[in-house]
């Protein structure tokens, strides 16, 4: 596939994501404003919020609503690029063995001590590893396979970057089991590569990650900030430019869906 053949593709994506995903939301917000049960309606009780007015009442529970189904959206546009050059999958399993998993037990335990930093040293010639097998299977949230390379991708996907410390250590613990039974399968570390990835930098772009409870267990070497993601998924070094520029030519349909959605709740 050309670049201009590459972009085309990736900018029809991205603006039939946005388009489909405001008309769906104004229509299940629309359609649920005599429902108790509905997603703004059931968040409109909260008679602390109440108190300041039914405005507030009102945006507070859409903003809530908004971003998460804003993230849903977007981590299904990126699947969707992504299929245009790697072979996609949300699950992985095979075998690891159990000298593995105590391994990783060990190194994580450090991390969460602060006895040492993530390095991605620390898990390499993990396969030479062996004992007593175990059967395991994983959900992933992006399984990437480049055919042309034969390079294996493991990506951890936080829209904004929110990982809870309570979360941290279980994400980088499945992610490294995932790491062993890829590289146990293909027999080559060296083509299998753990990403901790965002969709935007909280900090602003461009700008150093400082998470704590990222990078309490996960290296600088594994982190796929913003367009470091997006240029992954699209297989170009333009590919963060390119989503910006086409999910801001469509954001108007979005803004639209909100304003209906504010006219039926919120009448003149």
């Amino acid at each position: 596939m050309t670049e201009t053949d590459n972009e085309k593709a990736i900018r029809a994506i991205v603006g039939g994501c946005v388009k489909s995903y405001a008309s769906g939301f104004a229509d299940r917000h629309i359609a649920e404003i005599d429902d108790e049960d509905g997603t703004i309606n059931m968040k409109i009780h909260n008679v602390f919020i109440a108190a300041l007015g039914h405005e507030i009442q009102y945006y507070s529970a859409l903003a809530r609503s908004l971003d998460s189904s804003l993230g849903n959206m977007l981590e299904k546009m990126a699947i969707q690029i992504a299929t245009l050059h790697y072979k996609v999958s949300q699950h992985v399993e095979g075998f690891l063995y159990k000298e593995q998993t105590d391994y990783i037990a060990e190194i994580l335990e450090q991390y969460k001590r602060h006895a040492k930093y993530p390095d991605v040293e620390d898990y390499k010639k993990i396969t030479q590893l062996k004992g007593s097998i175990v059967e395991k299977r994983h959900e992933s949230d992006y399984y990437l396979v480049d055919e042309d390379t034969d390079r294996h991708y493991l990506i951890e996907l936080k829209i904004g970057g929110d990982l809870d410390n309570k979360k941290a250590r279980s994400e980088k613990e499945a992610l490294l089991e995932q790491y062993c039974i890829l590289t146990n399968k293909i027999g080559d570390e060296n083509k299998v590569k753990i990403l901790f990835a965002t969709a935007y930098n909280r900090y602003g772009e461009g700008k150093p990650w400082k998470q704590s409870s990222v990078l309490q267990f996960f290296a600088n070497d594994e982190l796929c900030i913003s367009r470091d993601f997006w240029n992954l998924v699209c297989k170009s070094e333009k590919g963060y430019d390119i989503v910006i520029d086409e999910y801001g030519r469509n954001a108007n349909y979005i803004s639209e869906a909100l304003n209906n959605i504010k006219n039926t709740y919120l009448p003149i």
